[in-house]
C-alpha cells in the first residue's frame, strides 16, 4: 500500500516530542516579530542538531515555519498532508458584528504579531487597534479568554491539529481568497538528512503532488525576496489539472502605519514562471486599499 494512503498515525515511525530533546524557551518571545533579525528565529535549531547527530531520521514541521532554504546537510524529504489554509478570527462574543470581512465592531482590539495579519486587518478596518500577540497556541487563547484582546487571528490548522476548546468564543474562517494565508499555511513539511537514502526512499512516498505544486508557487514567491516570517506577504495557490493560480498581496508600511496592498495574480502551468512574474509585478505595482 503506498504510504500515502495511510494515515500518518498508522505508519509505524517512533515519535520524539520536542521536550524530549531539550527545547528551550527563548527571550525573543517579547520582541515584536518584525524587528527579531532572521536568523536569530530559533523556530527549526532543535531538530536541526537532532538530524544532523543521527539522533532522530525525520523531522515534521508546519512547512510555512521553514526557511526556504534548506542547511547543509539537511534537505525536505516530502510535503503533503495539507489541511484548512484560513485563519480563524477567534472574538469575544461583546466584540463581534457581523457583515465585513472582518466581522468586529470599530475600534476594538486584534492581538497579532504577523506583519501579513496586520496588513489586511488594517487594509479591511483601520479603527481596529492592533496588539502585538505572542506565546503558543493555548496560550494565545487563554490571553483572548482573559480579555487582553477583543480578538485575535490565528491558524486554522493549528488550533484544529490540536482539537482546542473554543466554547464562548465566535470563531469564524476568514475566506483564504481575501485574507490571504501564509505561504504553505496548513501543509506539513518532512525534514531529513541530505544522506540519507534510505530514509529518502520511504518518506518520498508521503510526498503529495498537489500540495508540492501548492508549497513551490508559495514557497517560491516567498524566497524571492529573501525575508522570512517578517515579510508582510500573503499567498493562495490553487491546482486545478494542468491549470494553477497564484494569487498574492505584499503590506507596505510607512510613516508607523500600513498605508495599503500591492496585489498580484497570475494563471498559468509553470510554477517558476509564474513566481517571477507574480515578484514583478508586487514590487511594480502600487498600493491600494479595500476599507469598508
Amino acid at each position: 500500500i503506498p504510504l500515502q494512503d495511510i494515515p500518518l498515525q498508522d505508519i509505524p515511525l517512533q515519535f520524539i516530542r520536542l521536550q524530549d530533546i531539550g527545547m528551550q524557551s527563548t527571550p525573543l518571545q517579547d520582541i515584536p516579530l518584525q524587528d527579531i533579525p532572521l536568523q536569530d528565529i530559533p523556530l527549526q535549531d532543535i531538530t536541526w542538531d537532532e538530524l544532523l547527530a543521527g539522533k532522530i531520521d525525520v523531522a515534521v514541521h508546519s512547512l510555512k515555519d521553514l526557511m526556504t532554504t534548506q542547511p547543509e546537510g539537511l534537505k525536505l524529504g516530502a510535503v503533503g498532508y495539507r489541511v484548512d489554509r484560513r485563519e480563524f478570527l477567534l472574538i469575544n462574543r461583546d466584540a463581534y458584528q457581523e457583515g465585513s470581512a472582518i466581522p468586529m465592531k470599530n475600534g476594538k482590539v486584534i492581538g497579532t504579531s504577523s506583519p501579513r495579519r496586520k496588513c489586511q486587518i488594517s487594509n479591511f478596518n483601520p479603527t481596529l487597534e492592533i496588539k502585538d500577540l505572542r506565546g503558543n497556541v493555548p496560550t494565545r487563547i487563554k490571553k483572548l479568554r482573559e480579555g487582553q484582546y477583543d480578538a485575535i487571528v490565528i491558524a486554522v490548522a493549528g488550533v484544529e491539529r490540536l482539537e482546542l476548546d473554543l466554547s464562548g468564543l465566535k470563531a469564524v474562517k476568514l475566506d483564504a481568497i481575501k485574507f490571504l494565508p501564509a505561504p504553505a499555511q496548513g501543509i506539513l513539511g518532512l525534514q531529513i538528512r541530505a544522506d540519507d537514502e534510505r530514509g529518502e526512499n520511504i518518506i518520498k512516498q508521503m510526498n503529495d503532488k498537489k500540495a508540492a505544486t501548492e508549497a513551490s508557487l508559495e514557497r517560491g514567491l516567498l524566497g524571492k525576496f529573501d525575508l522570512g516570517c517578517s515579510l508582510p506577504l500573503g499567498v493562495f495557490s490553487e491546482v486545478r489539472d494542468d491549470r494553477l493560480t497564484l494569487k498574492a498581496i505584499l503590506g507596505v508600511y510607512e510613516n508607523d502605519q500600513w498605508i495599503g496592498l500591492k496585489k498580484t495574480e497570475i494563471i498559468g502551468t509553470d510554477p517558476e514562471t509564474m513566481v517571477e512574474k507574480a515578484f514583478t509585478e508586487l514590487n511594480e505595482s502600487e498600493p491600494c486599499r479595500d476599507s469598508e
